[in-house]
């Protein structure tokens, strides 16, 4: 399984290529706003540089025309540039159209398998199931994800599954579990992952041990 950062904080970005696991960017306006960028195109143009890998930016405009204006001018920034398009019909008609001149596509805001199977049929790239959102509402997210994974096996879809509003450790182990290609993160969350007490108190003792034997 892939991991993407949800972020646009460049630090985190940095310490996650450093170590070797990070594989992309989710962003957003509010993300990148957020730390203190005044220039959209130059975050996102210094994220791709740093990554080099799938990199979503996303519009914002509500009709397909807009959409497909905004994905071809952020598209030019980096060849990492994928555009989210909100999963609705005139999103819809802006991937069969970006899908038709090469520009990948991530179809954000999904919250249910049809969603997810009608944005794949139009010739998304991506599908970004959110499933911390739909556990606020108490309705199981990962079952989502679970669901849209057996479809697009079903019948051999290529787009591949980005779980998305990935909240804690447990989201990313069941994204793996059940096969989604791949699960955006905030870097906390990320720093989780490999935090583990016994690990902790198994490094402790091995140094105090150390200290007991080594050549004085």
């Amino acid at each position: 399984m892939k991991i993407f950062l949800d972020t646009a904080k460049i630090d985190d970005i940095k310490k996650g290529v450093e170590y070797g696991i990070v594989d992309g960017v989710t962003t957003n306006p509010t993300l990148i706003s957020k730390e203190g960028f005044k220039d959209y195109r130059a975050a996102l143009k210094e994220i791709c540089n740093i990554v080099q890998g799938p990199v979503s930016a996303e519009v914002v405009s509500l009709d397909s025309k807009g959409m497909i204006k905004e994905a071809e001018s952020l598209a030019s920034i980096s060849e990492h540039i994928v555009i989210k398009i909100p999963a609705t019909f005139e999103g819809l008609k802006a991937v069969k159209e970006l899908n038709r001149k090469n520009i990948k596509t991530n179809v954000t805001l999904i919250f249910s398998p049809s969603q997810a199977l009608l944005a794949a049929k139009a010739g998304a790239t991506y599908v970004s199931p959110f499933v911390g959102r739909l556990d606020d509402i108490s309705t199981p997210g990962m079952e989502m994800v679970s669901q849209i994974v057996t479809i697009f096996d079903n019948y051999l879809i290529e787009t591949q599954i980005i779980v998305a509003s990935v909240r804690h450790p447990l989201h990313f182990v069941e994204a793996a579990m059940m096969g989604a290609d791949i699960a955006t993160i905030p870097f906390p969350v990320l720093e989780k992952l490999m935090k583990h007490p016994l690990t902790d108190i198994g490094i402790e003792r091995f140094l105090k041990d150390w200290e007991s034997v080594k050549n004085k």
